[in-house]
């Protein structure tokens, strides 16, 4: 079993309230907009770090985190994740058909600041966008998810919300 938190756009932004929940984890995703290459090095320096980049990332960034979309295993779970990838039903052409070629259990997104986990029956796998972790953005509310993976399955799906 593998203990996962999942979070994005934290646009420089990785504090004590962030940590807290994420301290019982073992390894952290990130959907893009880090906002700087420190912010990437303190996450890195706490948990073990997966990321892609997003639109706000700069050269340094984009320098360690090259991909913008990224395929995985974690836990005989296959997954994948962007920043820009829309939802189901709305999937970018581009990563739409990526989807379809690598049949992921889990699809991970960014970028909206909206917090949605919904179960996409049309392609089969558990979509997840964890909303916005960082502290600025139009969004009011801070959120991350934790989420259990084991013998392929995500379960135990939990979400921290903080109000900015």
């Amino acid at each position: 079993m593998i203990k996962v938190g999942i979070i994005s756009d934290t646009h420089s932004s990785f504090d004590d309230t962030l940590k807290r929940f994420l301290e019982p984890v073992d390894v952290i995703w990130h959907a893009g907009d880090i906002g700087d290459i420190q912010t990437a090095d303190l996450i890195r320096s706490f948990k073990p770090l997966v990321a892609v980049y997003g639109n706000i990332d700069d050269f340094a960034v984009r320098s360690v985190f090259r991909d913008e979309v990224v395929a995985f295993e974690a836990e005989d779970a296959k997954v994948m994740m962007t920043h820009i990838g829309g939802y189901p039903g709305r999937y970018r052409g581009g990563f739409r058909s990526k989807i379809v070629s690598y049949r992921p259990d889990i699809v991970v997104t960014g970028h909206s600041h909206i917090l949605k986990v919904i179960w996409d029956d049309a392609l089969n796998h558990l979509h997840i966008n964890p909303g916005a972790a960082g502290n600025s953005g139009f969004h009011r509310v801070r959120t991350a998810i934790r989420l259990k993976i084991e013998d392929g399955r995500p379960f135990d799906l939990e979400v921290g919300e903080w109000i900015r």
